[in-house]
């Protein structure tokens, strides 16, 4: 297993100021980091970062969303168009930086709702749209993992067989499903089937709360999480997904009001002490 810790907790988009944490989470053990990419970078400052991460021994993947006007599945086909055309460019920045997977809710724009769900065009402007960023993903070499939300942030796939369903009519091996604690937390009758359901499009794992906040210190059913991904085989990253104040525009979208941990750094200490823990009893 590889033990990741998503940048998120700190910043909105790693600079050299964010190096010091970095180097604090290697000491700490962390495997790789996730690097918060919400827009396209500077290729040469994005291959220096994967050069320093690659002097550290530590892996990286990233996270990206789409808003309103780059919305694939928006009935207007040159905002669908725009929200191919910033992924790929997303992707190239990914590529620069030696990212492995890019995971995130770019199925659709994230905090859109129509009022209702999905419609079979919305679906089919989704995978259509999903296929060609899956296409220049295999170009580039990284994997997408397309998340499915919950229902309060986003209408287009919000359980883990939807998002399955989703990737195997995008079929391309470049394109899987990434599976988050948090949200199989809030729109999952069963966790276990859940999970066995759609393992064979597992490429990322995100570990959160059900607060946000320390994994393990919460109501996450952790055993059964843990239980099933040992029992269907999953080997990959475990991503530490947890959120703070520091970031207004992470506090505006996580809606996250008060303090709910000691510090940063400990979050990370006492999450990555969990991971190992529960993998140890399971996978030895």
């Amino acid at each position: 297993m590889k033990y990741c810790m998503n940048l998120l907790l700190w910043t909105g988009g790693v600079t050299e100021n964010d190096l010091p944490v970095i180097e604090q989470l290697k000491e700490m053990g962390y495997d790789g980091v996730e690097l918060p990419l919400f827009e396209a970078g500077d290729a040469g400052r994005y291959q220096q970062l994967g050069k320093q991460l690659d002097d550290l021994g530590l892996g990286r993947t990233a996270v990206t969303v789409l808003n309103a006007d780059a919305n694939p599945i928006s009935p207007d086909s040159s905002v669908r168009r725009q929200g191919v055309e910033t992924i790929k460019a997303v992707l190239d920045t990914c590529a620069a930086a030696g990212v492995e997977t890019l995971v995130g809710p770019f199925h659709s724009a994230i905090g859109e709702f129509s009022g209702a769900g999905p419609t079979e065009e919305e679906w089919k402007w989704g995978v259509e749209c999903m296929r060609e960023m899956a296409e220049h993903a295999g170009k580039v070499g990284v994997r997408l993992g397309v998340e499915p939300l919950n229902r309060f942030e986003t209408y287009l796939l919000n359980t883990q067989a939807d998002a399955a369903r989703f990737a195997r009519e995008v079929e391309h091996p470049s394109c899987g499903m990434l599976y988050d604690t948090f949200h199989a937390n809030i729109e999952e009758k069963d966790i276990a089937a859940a999970i066995e359901a759609c393992a064979d499009k597992i490429y990322h794992v995100h570990i959160s709360e059900n607060d946000r906040s320390t994994p393990g210190a919460g109501a996450v059913d952790w055993n059964t999480n843990f239980d099933t991904l040992h029992k269907v085989g999953y080997d990959g990253w475990m991503t530490v997904e947890a959120f703070g104040r520091s970031l207004p525009e992470i506090v505006a979208a996580t809606k996250i009001w008060r303090k709910m941990y000691e510090s940063e750094m400990q979050l990370a200490k006492d999450a990555l002490s969990f991971m190992r823990a529960e993998v140890a009893k399971r996978w030895g």
